[in-house]
């Protein structure tokens, strides 16, 4: 059961981290009045779907990403060539489905040849249907229907090249923009979990009790205070308690503890664990905590989005100086070690899930092809030059980025697994 748990837990985490990022795409984008296709997490097989007003929203089978499908960024419908046999179904002038196949299994339709139409400025079409040439207005909402499929025109005004520079920047930030509003959230959260180390302390605290370690079975409790350890006071110093309790392996060790107002004695023998060397007794230690009020929080919150950002450059610095691939960890090695994490409790996965919201934020704003930094960087080139850049040449661009991106993916994920296997 708790494998389940965790299992569930940890695909919970990278389910909201990813609809949260595509949310800010997708709440901007529709916001600047722009056309969302599809908006989806996860990739993959499809596991379920449904259309609500315009959008299609999809849950598929891999949670390691997403995306906000918007009109215009990829080649929109097929195009209708004039002299080409189409259906349409209107009403009162207004065309509101067209058919291009299977045209003799539509049933209450016009079927004619095409003059001339025009699906994005004018929202026209004229039809020769029996030799009458017949005049249409398509409604903005019209959908084309070609081999099985339904997809809804989108003209000019609701297509993302057709909004301002600032529109358009905003649709692209916002992903990352919610990943940083997440963060600074869960980091609160966890602050009013889990606390935070109190001024001078003078011992250290009980953070996890392992299960099946020698304290579990000895009924060492989450919070308990470490007064001294065979007679020795321990204060704050965890490395000189980890070294005493290497070297008593097998060997009996007397503790005191405090737990509220009780001051109790136990006995505890740490035992060897594979992998490990010395003994162990199964405790993660820390620092005693205190609670937060409700303004510090948001303090707190703000400290630790700064102190986790240098962290991230720093890593960013080392991967670039020292490159290695066992240095980069793909979803194979995330999943693993998240599972590990929400193993320790909901407080430390809380934590976990604010640090991989902000490194994704972080992250998708390199201006690395593909990503949306790249996306920014040239909307900030068409911002100064007062011009967009070819869009064949930025497709290109962003396709080798992706392409190089995944690559790189693949060869991560493979290390990853061979990892796992070797043990």
């Amino acid at each position: 059961m708790e494998t389940i748990q965790v299992v569930f837990l940890t695909v919970l985490m990278f389910f909201v981290i990813v609809t949260v990022h595509e949310w800010g795409h997708y709440y901007f984008a529709k916001r600047a009045g722009i056309l969302v296709r599809e908006f989806a997490i996860g990739f993959g097989p499809k596991l379920f779907s449904y259309k609500r007003n315009e959008t299609q929203f999809t849950l598929r089978l891999l949670p390691f990403g997403g995306y906000a499908r918007m009109a215009g960024e990829d080649p929109e419908l097929i195009e209708i060539q004039e002299g080409q046999t189409i259906a349409v179904r209107a009403v009162e002038d207004e065309v509101k489905w067209i058919y291009l196949d299977q045209l003799d299994n539509r049933k209450n339709v016009i079927r004619g040849e095409v003059i001339s139409i025009d699906m994005e400025n004018a929202l026209r079409l004229q039809l020769d249907v029996d030799g009458e040439m017949q005049n249409y207005r398509i409604h903005p909402q019209a959908m084309l229907v070609s081999r099985g499929k339904q997809t809804q025109i989108a003209p000019k005004d609701r297509q993302f090249g057709s909004k301002t520079v600032a529109q358009r920047a905003m649709a692209i930030f916002a992903g990352p923009l919610m990943n940083f509003i997440l963060a600074f959230v869960l980091f609160a959260v966890y602050a009013q979990m889990a606390g935070v180390p109190v001024e001078n302390p003078k011992n250290l605290q009980i953070a996890e009790v392992l299960k099946g370690g020698a304290a579990d079975q000895a009924k060492l409790q989450k919070g308990d205070i470490i007064e001294t350890i065979n007679g020795t006071a321990i204060g704050t110093d965890s490395r000189r308690m980890v070294e005493m309790i290497a070297k008593s392996q097998d060997k009996p060790m007397e503790w005191t503890l405090r737990r509220g107002n009780e001051t109790f004695n136990i006995t505890i023998t740490p035992r060897a664990v594979e992998g490990q060397e010395g003994g162990k007794v199964g405790i993660v230690p820390t620092l005693p905590t205190r609670s937060v009020g409700f303004v510090e929080t948001f303090k707190v919150s703000g400290v630790a989005m700064v102190d986790t950002t240098k962290v991230i450059f720093e890593g960013f610095r080392h991967l670039i100086n020292q490159f290695s691939m066992d240095d980069i960890g793909g979803p194979v090695r995330t999943f693993e070690v998240t599972g590990q994490i929400a193993k320790q409790g909901i407080e430390q996965l809380t934590r976990w899930a604010a640090i991989l919201s902000l490194y994704l934020g972080i992250f998708n704003l390199l201006p690395i092809p593909a990503l949306d930094g790249s996306r920014l960087v040239f909307l900030g080139i068409e911002a100064l030059r007062g011009r967009p850049v070819d869009p064949n040449r930025e497709g290109m661009v962003h396709f080798v980025g992706f392409a190089m991106l995944f690559v790189l993916m693949l060869a991560v994920t493979y290390n990853d697994i061979l990892r796992l296997i070797n043990g």
